[in-house]
Formats: C-alpha cells, structure tokens, sequence
C-alpha cells in the first residue's frame, strides 16, 4: 500500500496523473492504491493499473530529466512504456489494463493455472524441459526469460509440478512457486487473449514518439498497428526480457542509464545481470525522483 502516494503530495504532475487515472475508472483507485485494504489492491484487476499509474505519475514529473530514446516494460509494463511513448492516453491506459486483469483473472478461474521461478538453470534447458512435460491435454511453458539465469514456467499446476521435479534434477538451483491467480503467457490465457484483442481494436493507439520494445519479439515496434498487434500477442506469448535488454542496449550509446519507474527496483538487478556494463536507476519515491531531479535538472 502507498502506492505514488508520497509522489502524489509532493509533485503536482503525479497528483493530475492518480486524478485521471481515477476520473477514466469512475473509482477510486488512488485511494485504494496508498491505503488498502490490501487484500483488494492485490486483485489483478486493481493492481494493474495502480503498478501503471504509478509508473506513469514518476514518468511525468521526471521526462524532461530523461528524455527517452526507447522505452520497455516487463509485461504489463509495456502498456506503461507505450504509454510513455504517447501511444495511449492514460484513460485509455488504465481502462485497458484493468479490463486486462479482469479477462487474466476470468482465465485463471475458467482453468486454474499456476507460475514457478527456476533460478540457476540456462533457459534452453528450461524450454526442453517443459516441451518434454508438455502433452496430453497438459501445459507448461516458458513463460518469462527474465535473466541468464532465470526463467518463468507457467501452465497447469501438475505439468509445473512434474517439471519442477526434472529442473531439480537437471541442476536448477531453486525452483519457486508463485502467487498468481492464472498461468499468465501461455496458451492457458487464449480466452483472456481473445477478449483482450477485441478491447485493442476499439482503443485510440498512436505511433510511439520513440521506439518500444514488445515483450513477444525482444525488438523494437514504431508504428500503432504493429503496437496494437503486439499487445494482442502478449498474453499467451513468453516475455523475452533478456533480448528485450539487450537489444535496448543497442540503441543506447554507453553513457546513458536506464532508468526504471515504478515501484521496486526487481527489473533495475535483472538489468545488472543482463548487461552489467550499463548503469541503471529506480525511481519509485518521491526521494527517489527528488534526488534524480537533482542532479539531472
């Protein structure tokens, strides 16, 4: 909970941006972004696009500071990275990624579903892995090549189960369960996918001001079409965060920082192992933002 709250007192930019984002919804997501209850803040369908209106409230105090010249982001991050790009509104934004949570989570409920982390293992043997425990009306996939090192599975709790036993065996130096309501980026999503094509086709989507990197592909989307058809890809899709950096790497000469909005800094330590030669910030906080405006104002 607090979610941009401290964002929000502190800078007028972020305050209009938790006020949009409440005006598009007719709720009062902000609210229940900084004060809970918590139990329903973690509801797919609200955390969504509280994690993304909070991206976007660092994002419009601290543009001018950054001056982007590619923009990523993390799953539904990338709704958040287009929107840096001035391809959606922010009402368009945060209508959107909360009618994403409601199809995600109607799919986990229609076929429950379920994710595991497998850390230590290269992902050429994770995809083997999970093509061999594939099969027979049961899926798992690689869901998330998140680092070298780490690789999301996702399908039905068995298929992950049994995998999870064949990636202990195989070397993996962890294999963890994770708290989600679905199997999100695999076939197990194709009804929420369905749904979520249909919400992009009555969307108002602009050619990105720069470029932005899809999850699906790890390379660069610069025109509305193509971000439309990507976004609509996702769902049931890896995310292939690994060349997503990598090739974000490309398009940056070697002084320049990433940066990472929103809450946390999970992406900033995936960036360092990644490619460890760039440097990288997390903005979050309004400390955070203050220092940042600091020294690049």
């Amino acid at each position: 909970m607090g979610m941009g709250k401290d964002l929000a007192e502190r800078f007028p930019a972020a305050r209009e941006a938790f006020a949009a984002a409440d005006e598009a919804l007719g709720v009062a997501l902000s609210r229940l972004a900084w004060d809970g209850p918590e139990d329903e803040l973690t509801l797919t369908h609200n955390a969504q696009p509280a994690i993304l209106v909070h991206s976007l409230a660092v994002f419009v105090v601290v543009c001018d500071a950054v001056g982007p010249v590619v923009a990523s982001g993390h799953s539904l991050g990338e709704y958040s990275a287009y929107a840096t790009a001035g391809s959606l509104e922010i009402a368009d934004a945060v209508r959107l990624v909360r009618r994403r949570g409601e199809l995600m989570l109607e799919a986990g409920q229609q076929r429950s579903g379920t994710m595991a982390a497998v850390i230590g293992l290269d992902a050429d043997v994770v995809e083997a892995v999970c093509q061999s425990e594939s099969g027979g009306g049961h899926v798992v996939v690689a869901a998330n090549f998140n680092a070298p090192d780490q690789t999301v599975i996702s399908g039905d709790p068995d298929a992950i189960e049994r995998a999870a036993e064949q990636l202990r065996a195989a070397g993996a130096k962890r294999v963890l369960p994770l708290k989600v309501s679905g199997a999100f980026h695999s076939p197990l999503m194709m009804p929420a996918q369905i749904g979520l094509r249909n919400e992009l086709d009555e969307i108002d989507l602009r050619d990105p001001a720069f470029p932005v990197i899809a999850n699906v592909t790890g390379d660069t989307v610069t025109t509305a079409d193509e971000a439309r058809r990507r976004l609509g890809e996702q769902l049931t899709a890896p995310v292939r965060w690994v060349a997503s950096m990598r090739r974000a790497a490309t398009l940056v000469d070697g002084d320049t920082s990433f940066v990472e909005i929103g809450p946390g800094n999970v992406l900033a330590g995936l960036l360092r192992r990644i490619v460890p030669e760039r440097t990288v910030v997390s903005l979050g906080t309004a400390d955070q933002v203050t220092a940042f405006l600091e020294q690049h104002g």
